[in-house]
């Protein structure tokens, strides 16, 4: 009977697969075919949670079914990170007059992301005071406990290296391993080498510019196949979503929701209070809002099913460049770092609400100046290269909770709506990236204000 179950369960999966593909045949776009996505996974997920437990077996073995399609999507993404980062990186860098250029750009998105997180931290601890979240009214059960001992296991290995030390591990020793994800700071590693790269080639100019011109024609050909090997991966968007959010929503557990309504609800006040803020920002450097959204919603969307930064780097880069006019060179270098530092969600929001609802445990109060000033202080610098990892709210929080001399243990009490609340903060880190490249793009004066206005589709993915 269970056997039967699941294949029923699977059955209906490929019927409403089969149902996208009929839309993309009858030419419907993207966009919308995202949200069809995204709603009929709601619906069907929905479904399968009334009529099985979110731990039923029948349940377990048709979502590891769906993940030949929800998880097969994240991981064809993934497969494409690395080249596309270091292709489109030295190719952009290629591309400008100086290297004066590369820093400033650089040095805005930092900026930007660093900024947006300080404001992300005192967003949270405001919220946190208005709710009046404390760790005490949440009661620990055994995978509480279990989650707190791990947390406190790794948070030796997290917490013993200074921040002079976490940025030595950007420096790409063995980029042919850092290639391989060898590193949680391989990402970034690799985006330093290909920084390299380019700023030889830059060099190289001036001295051998015929050997830099054949390095330019062989670049340009690698970025041509891999944005076909883009095009050709994103094209299954819809049917990744779909199988991804069926999966979220059927093995969710209603009952321990319910437990932290509270908390979940203070966490997604202030993702959706940040997300204004960066509308607010957009707005002040000339940008229409509600253009703006209706642009990078699909991005968005994608985000918060596949609650992966990294992930959604090739959604990133294209939605900007496509949709929102901003250069090759910029939207890389912030979809990049955007994944790594400053992420106004895993980094900013969480940390901080965590540590002012484990603060009055220890006697401290969360209400004093020196606690507050000094959490957005530490919430800032700790996001800078924490968070691009797998698991990076936690990373994150392990590195606060440790500095402000915190028990990390209480971390683990919010085990039971982690990937809830991590489906809005991804979705908020990845809005901040394209926020920094907006921005950066703005003040530089390189974006192109013509392919914004435009009504385009990211149909044209799938030229």
């Amino acid at each position: 009977m269970e056997t039967f179950q699941v294949i029923i369960n699977v059955v209906v999966m490929l019927a409403l697969i089969g149902l996208l593909l009929w839309m993309q045949k009858k030419h419907v776009s993207f966009t919308k075919r995202v949200f069809t996505g995204l709603g009929l996974g709601l619906v069907f997920g929905v479904v399968l949670q009334a009529i099985y437990t979110s731990s039923s077996d029948v349940l377990t073995k048709s979502a590891d079914w769906f993940n030949l399609v929800g998880r097969g999507y994240v991981g064809l993404l993934q497969m494409i990170v690395i080249p596309l980062i270091m292709v489109s990186i030295i190719s952009a860098i290629m591309k400008l007059k100086g290297k004066q250029n590369l820093g400033k750009m650089s040095a805005l998105i930092i900026g930007v992301l660093l900024i947006t997180t300080a404001i992300a931290a005192t967003v949270s601890i405001v919220t946190s005071l208005s709710f009046d979240l404390k760790a005490i009214q949440i009661e620990a059960g055994q995978k509480e406990q279990e989650r707190g001992a791990k947390l406190e296991e790794r948070v030796g290995d997290v917490a013993n290296k200074t921040l002079p030390q976490q940025v030595l591990d950007f420096i790409p020793t063995n980029p042919f391993a850092d290639m391989a994800g060898s590193r949680s700071t391989s990402t970034m590693a690799v985006v330093i080498f290909s920084a390299f790269i380019g700023v030889a080639v830059l060099g190289l100019d001036r001295k051998k510019p015929e050997q830099a011109e054949t390095f330019r024609k062989i670049v340009d050909a690698v970025y041509a196949v891999v944005m076909r090997i883009v095009t050709l991966v994103l094209r299954i968007t819809p049917y990744g979503i779909l199988a991804l959010i069926t999966n979220v929503v059927a093995t969710t557990n209603p009952e321990e929701i319910l437990k932290l309504i509270k908390f979940v609800g203070a966490s997604y006040v202030a993702l959706i209070v940040m997300f204004i803020i960066h509308l607010i920002l957009l707005a002040i450097f000339g940008y229409n809002p509600v253009q703006y959204v209706r642009k990078v919603l699909p991005t968005l969307v994608f985000a918060f099913t596949s609650r992966s930064s990294v992930a959604t780097i090739p959604l990133n880069v294209e939605t900007q460049t496509k949709r929102l006019g901003v250069p090759d060179g910029i939207a890389n270098l912030s979809a990049s770092f955007g994944s790594m530092i400053g992420q106004n969600g895993c980094a900013g929001i969480y940390p901080a609400m965590l540590a002012v609802m484990i603060a009055p445990t220890v006697g401290i109060n969360p209400l004093s100046w020196d606690f507050i000033l000094t959490l957005i202080l530490v919430v800032t610098i700790s996001s800078f290269g924490v968070a691009g990892v797998g698991g990076g709210a936690t990373f994150a929080s392990l590195i606060v909770l440790s500095t402000m001399n915190l028990p990390v243990a209480l971390a683990g009490l919010l085990i039971s709506v982690e990937p809830l609340i991590d489906m809005g903060r991804t979705a908020l880190n990845v809005n901040d990236s394209i926020t920094a490249g907006v921005i950066t793009g703005k003040i530089l004066g390189e974006n192109d204000k013509e392919v914004f206005k435009q009504n385009v589709d990211l149909d044209v993915i799938q030229a």
